[in-house]
């Protein structure tokens, strides 16, 4: 694939953690339900105590598996703008000595490019059945696009222990945690929150950066939809994390079964049996996601320094925030008069390494993804700036080395900055990912950068693709773009979010520009 071409990031990376909402994670704080939600949860909550009560119990067992749900778990396809491009599995179950598990499993799988890009992620986590009962052990595996790995996690005593293995490499044994807060409870909050008749409030253990984030489920009103050409009423629940601050809304029936997941506009879950689940098309997710512009953007837009102007259409307000880079200015029509510059940062304005991070070290972490902190990251840093102290400079050698070395390759992703350095492939989220390991490994605070940029494809329509970038701090904030050795990245870049900000995903097929100035 030509690599020039293809900038976008892959949409699998906001969608992980959304979709643990559906059931599998921890979660939620929600309002007091109507009084017909509570009336129907009291007799839900009376049929499953009377199921219960008929085998004897060591225990009582908590909220989470006396709500009633479908035998042998329920399959969902996942939608993506009304196309299929995967699906879902989950289930929660009681197993023997008062313990309870819960699976989820997410394939994935689209055209990006010429390429077939497949993702599995699949979480297995045991609990106490009873009330309140803790997160035991969890075993999360992915396959495919993003490379292959496990974390392999257990409670021992007043920590967790989580294992890290790779084919091919010595199992990685990761610093002690502390003990994860999430609960039984946690393992399915839509359906606790409607028996409950009430809100529910937790905290989830993510399953892709091990990271705990709050969750608030809200019960909500009825709706009336139809299923299978008949009217039903459906309970609605709606959770929103701290992690995708992206309300996710479930509707289930009286008896527990959970028909459809909205996440935002742009994605849908919706139950299926497991053949049709399994049942994919095989979606181009470039065409299908891109934003395409009205007329090719100015030659002065690729300029350092450089601006443009775009005119846009369902940009909400939260997203128009001036910095830097961008400016905006509201019209009377509802739309938004967006000003991309870019320019290098002031000479007077940059300052040596180590560089101080003014968001108080979140820039400078090392992280599971992230992993500034690993030997071969900051050896290869070392080698690359040696006694390089002006921190721009260092940043532009870092972005330079990473443009050169690593070869743009859709087909051999990587979630982790050393399986990047290792195999030196990817697309922009690996030259991203390494870049950002590497100067955090040499002192300089940065974050990856989530938007679009400008290109015209092979068939020629001018458009703006998802893509994934650098910012660092070298003095002043300035942004660089690895995949096309930019030391600058130019204006044909719009920010709207950083690295796994699921904020993003509804302007996903949404955001329209009307006008380019």
């Amino acid at each position: 694939m030509p690599s020039m071409n293809r900038p976008m990031r892959r949409t699998r990376l906001g969608l992980l953690s959304l979709l643990a909402l559906l059931t599998g994670a921890p979660s939620p704080a929600w309002a007091q339900a109507p009084a017909a939600l509570k009336n129907q949860a009291k007799a839900a909550a009376a049929k499953a105590q009377a199921k219960t009560s008929q085998a004897p119990q060591a225990q009582e067992l908590s909220d989470a598996l006396k709500a009633p749900r479908p035998k042998g778990g329920e399959y969902f396809g996942l939608y993506l703008m009304d196309k299929k491009v995967g699906w879902f599995f989950t289930d929660l179950t009681v197993l023997p000595g008062n313990k309870a598990q819960s699976i989820n499993e997410l394939i994935f799988k689209a055209q990006v490019g010429t390429r077939v890009s497949e993702r599995v992620h699949r979480e297995v986590r045991v609990y106490e059945a009873k009330p309140g009962g803790k997160l035991l052990s969890f075993t999360v595996t992915q396959k495919g696009d993003g490379g292959d790995n496990e974390l392999v996690g257990t409670v021992t005593g007043d920590s967790l222990r989580v294992v890290r293995k790779r084919p091919g490499q010595p199992d990685e044994v990761l610093k002690p945690m502390p003990l994860p807060k999430e609960t039984i409870e946690d393992a399915d909050q839509a359906r606790v929150a409607l028996l409950r008749g009430q809100k529910v409030e937790g905290s989830t253990l993510d399953g892709t950066d091990l990271e705990t984030y709050r969750t608030v489920t809200t019960v909500e009103a009825p709706e009336e939809q139809m299923l299978g050409g008949v009217k039903v009423k459906l309970s609605r629940v709606s959770t929103l994390s701290e992690k995708e601050k992206v309300p996710v809304a479930a509707f289930l029936t009286t008896d527990g079964k959970m028909v459809r997941v909205d996440f935002g506009q742009t994605m849908q879950a919706r139950a299926e049996s497991e053949s049709v689940a399994k049942r994919m098309d095989l979606v181009e997710v470039f065409g299908l996601t891109r934003v395409v512009l009205p007329k090719p953007l100015p030659a002065k837009a690729r300029e350092v320094p450089g601006q443009v102007k775009l005119v846009m259409k369902n940009l909400p307000e939260k997203f128009q925030q001036d910095t830097y880079r961008q400016k905006y200015q509201r019209l009377p029509d509802g739309r938004v008069e967006v000003t991309l510059l870019a320019a290098p940062p002031s000479p007077k304005g940059r300052v040596a390494r180590p560089v101080a991070d003014p968001d108080g070290g979140e820039n400078l972490k090392s992280t599971l993804a992230v992993e500034a902190d690993a030997p071969a990251i900051k050896a290869q840093a070392k080698s690359i700036i040696r006694e390089e102290k002006d921190a721009y400079t260092a940043a532009r050698m870092l972005s330079a080395w990473v443009y050169s070395n690593l070869q743009k390759d859709y087909g051999a992703s990587a979630d982790r900055a050393t399986d990047v350095l290792r195999q030196k492939k990817g697309d922009c989220t690996e030259h991203s990912l390494l870049t950002v390991a590497m100067l955090r490994a040499s002192g300089i605070p940065a974050r990856r950068v989530d938007g679009v940029i400008y290109m015209v494809n092979s068939d020629g329509v001018p458009a703006l693709y998802w893509h994934e970038w650098v910012e660092a701090f070298v003095g002043e904030w300035t942004q660089l773009d690895p995949t096309f050795n930019q030391p600058v990245a130019d204006a044909t870049h719009f920010y709207v979010g950083y690295e796994g900000n699921a904020e993003i995903t509804p302007l996903i097929g949404s955001l329209q520009v009307t006008d380019v100035k």
